[in-house]
């Protein structure tokens, strides 16, 4: 697509809260949300958890800590931390990070959610959050997903979430000490409108029923 287009810079993200329904997305502060992220990301089964991340599982919170802080103090990536609204306490931990506002594209990265918060309504709220700041306020045109090719979980979750697979990556990093090919995804603000009324269709109360459960999947309205 060879075409003349508006090549004005994106903005920076800026430590700001994104609050939604059942979630609010904070700048990461290691006194306010290590406590409950460690917690709820470290115990038994954990290891699974952390798996394809760049690091942890972390041997004691001490440890766990010293990493939160370098995040907290990061500029790219930047941290911020998912405020469970029932509980109160962080649930998760997400970033913006590679982001290049002269082409107006960054990517969404070191996603992290405690164990109870994975396959929620709040944790895919926070995700819709994320992406709405960044087409609607910040103005990006390209928002990027990736993650080890191996990592079945992820490559669902970034389609379900309506992001576009792209292809792999070979031989793209070493992560601890393992290779790691890349499964890449994106989503452009031309497919935005499409994407936030699918959101918001999934996310209104209405298309859950009593006991929480959705009555219609976010996957089935993002095939394609």
């Amino acid at each position: 697509m060879d075409e003349l287009i508006d090549a004005s810079l994106a903005g920076l993200p800026s430590r700001r809260c994104l609050e939604g329904r059942l979630v609010t997305v904070v700048p990461l502060d290691v006194a306010e949300h290590a406590g409950a992220l460690y917690e709820g990301t470290h115990g038994e089964g954990s290891d699974l958890l952390w798996r394809f991340m760049g690091d942890g599982p972390f041997g004691d919170r001490d440890s766990f800590e010293r990493s939160l802080s370098e995040k907290a103090a990061s500029e790219d990536p930047l941290f911020f931390a998912i405020v469970d609204h029932r509980s109160g306490l962080a649930a998760g931990y997400a970033s913006y990070l590679l982001m290049t506002p002269q082409h107006r594209l960054l990517e969404v990265g070191n996603i992290v959610f405690a164990r109870c918060f994975q396959k929620t309504a709040g944790a895919t709220e926070a995700m819709y959050l994320m992406a709405r700041y960044v087409f609607e306020d910040l103005d990006y045109r390209r928002y990027e997903w990736k993650c080890n090719a191996l990592h079945s979980g992820s490559r669902r979750a970034a389609a379900r979430l309506g992001f576009r697979f792209e292809g792999i990556f070979r031989q793209h990093m070493i992560v601890k000490n393992r290779n790691r090919d890349t499964a890449w995804f994106s989503m452009l603000d031309s497919e935005w409108p499409d994407r936030k009324a699918t959101f918001e269709r999934w996310l209104d109360p209405s298309n859950f029923d009593g006991d929480g459960r959705q009555k219609e999947s976010l996957s089935s309205w993002n095939v394609g």
